[in-house]
């Protein structure tokens, strides 16, 4: 077994595939573990981009994707989409709280929640997005009065903001060493830096993994690679998107922001470290070439708007900046992720999270170790939602009954 990547995905493998004693595993990562986007964001284990957030871009990419439908079977697709990610990710949430309390992992968790602020001219659609998912049985996503954001975590709003309760928070490079380190107590287990992959031969009964070091043979192959994707697989240059965000670290900050919860806006994302003492803030959302893929240029200007943005919400204060960088995140074109077999053999993909990586990873490699293993088990991504042929050949995606219809 091949792990391509060792971020959020491959190291979730190689912590799923450890646990099973089943066979050799190599994860082979061209820089350090989670030295990109994994490494590089906010640290929030949200419990998925919302039910009508989803809903609304799953629609958008069907208006293409599925044409002979009518608008309202499109609609009634889309709200399945969104269900079905709901579901999943809300139980990733739930598997990492799980394993950090039973691995003991010093990662810095804490749920506490996730607070995005609303203008008053999107009050509405607010209104109508917790609508839709309690509608459907999913009701994280609400609502947090002004009054009471201040209280939970010293933010100044001027309008009810949406408040994910379920979301959590922790130290993202620290998971991924945490799982890693716990598979590579397994002599089974092997972790490879420094050495990219070039290209993915199928041989038949095996696969040829061409690297910088030279070539493994593997029988299966997982792609944990998200934005690097494109790269490796040409077929997905142009569906799976490397977008840019940035962010920066400042000590001082603000008192009144309440460590360990989430914050963002239209324009920016915010938390409050304890360890480092300081405030992450961060945006952007530039899509760029496939072969722009890990790119590291913060923009000055972005970092400066983002005080302002910070002292806005939270009040003046003192900060210093010390580090600044950017890393890309993978965003498929219907930004809804891939889960399953990138062939038609042994080789697999997860990927194209839309930044959303703590939303899907660790339940999704659960779930391929599992096919791999031919292991009884939930299917949390079924094939006719997350498999890649619902971007690479839509005509032959083997797409979904559309509910309450015969």
């Amino acid at each position: 077994m091949a792990v391509i990547g060792a971020g959020f995905t491959g190291a979730a493998c190689a912590y799923h595939w450890a646990k099973q004693g089943a066979g050799t595993m190599v994860i082979l990562e061209m820089n350090d573990p989670a030295s990109a986007a994994s490494g590089s964001n906010e640290g929030l284990v949200v419990m998925g981009r919302y039910f009508a957030m989803v809903k609304g871009t799953v629609r958008k990419h069907l208006d293409l994707a599925r044409s002979d439908l009518t608008p309202a079977q499109r609609d009634k697709l889309a709200s399945q989409f969104a269900a079905a990610y709901a579901k999943s990710a809300y139980k990733n949430a739930d598997l990492i709280e799980e394993t950090i309390a039973r691995e003991g992992y010093d990662c810095d968790y804490a749920r506490n929640g996730w607070i995005q602020v609303v203008d008053e001219e999107d009050q509405a659609a607010l209104e109508e997005s917790v609508h839709l998912g309690q509608a459907a049985g999913f009701d994280d996503w609400g609502t947090i009065q002004p009054d009471d954001a201040l209280k939970l975590a010293g933010i100044r709003l001027d309008n009810p903001a949406g408040f994910s309760q379920g979301a959590a928070h922790f130290h993202p490079a620290k998971w991924v060493w945490s799982l890693l380190k716990t598979a590579l107590e397994q002599p089974f287990v092997s972790l490879f830096t420094r050495t990219q992959v070039i290209r993915v031969q199928d041989a038949g009964d095996h696969y040829l993994v061409h690297t910088t070091r030279g070539p493994i043979k593997a029988r299966f192959v997982i792609n944990a690679t998200e934005s690097f994707t494109g790269l490796l697989h040409k077929q997905y240059r142009d569906l799976i998107d490397p977008v840019q965000t940035q962010a920066a670290f400042a000590e001082g900050g603000s008192p009144n922001m309440a460590p360990d919860i989430g914050y963002s806006c239209k324009r920016g994302f915010f938390g409050r470290m304890a360890h480092p003492p300081g405030a992450l803030f961060g945006s952007d959302g530039t899509h760029l070439s496939y072969r722009e893929a890990g790119r590291n240029q913060p923009s000055r200007f972005i970092t400066k708007f983002l005080i302002g943005e910070l002292h806005r919400y939270f009040g003046r204060s003192s900060l210093r900046v010390t580090h600044e960088w950017s890393s890309t995140a993978g965003f498929t074109t219907d930004e809804f992720p891939v889960v399953g077999l990138l062939d038609d053999n042994r080789q697999y993909i997860i990927g194209g999270m839309c930044g959303s990586g703590t939303a899907v990873s660790f339940n999704a490699a659960r779930h391929v170790v599992q096919k791999i293993l031919d292991l009884d088990g939930p299917d949390d991504y079924p094939t006719q939602y997350f498999a890649p042929t619902r971007l690479l050949a839509p005509a032959e995606h083997p797409w979904p009954e559309i509910e309450g219809e015969t």
